[in-house]
């Protein structure tokens, strides 16, 4: 019997990819691991990660002369290679505050 996979064809479907697996590396994963592992447990360092990692990307700017956009600058948090990482670690920090400290976070954000 021929080996006829789902779609009808035989081999390899050009939508799907390889049905064999493939070896991803990634030099930045135990970084990676160790942001989204950490613990916080003071309230001193909560507030330090809600100070330092900023809400909202910093670097989007739009350059105006005499009320006419010259240059937008889109931002560029995404080409961080731990912005996801940071993005969380700031909302456990926050969460932190909330939930066991009882604190109001309305300055953060």
């Amino acid at each position: 019997m021929s080996s006829i996979n789902s779609s009808g064809f035989g081999g390899e479907n050009p939508y799907l990819g390889s049905s064999k697996s493939k070896v991803n590396f990634d030099l930045l994963r135990p970084l990676r691991n160790k942001f989204d592992s950490f613990e916080i447990q003071k309230s001193q360092t909560a507030h330090l990660i809600a100070k330092l990692i900023p809400a909202q990307c910093p670097f989007e700017r739009t350059i105006k002369i005499f009320g006419h956009a010259i240059v937008h600058i889109p931002p560029l948090c995404k080409l961080n290679p731990f912005y996801d990482e940071f993005v969380g670690l700031r909302f456990r920090a926050l969460c932190f505050l909330v939930d066991r400290c009882g604190e109001d976070i309305s300055s953060y954000c």
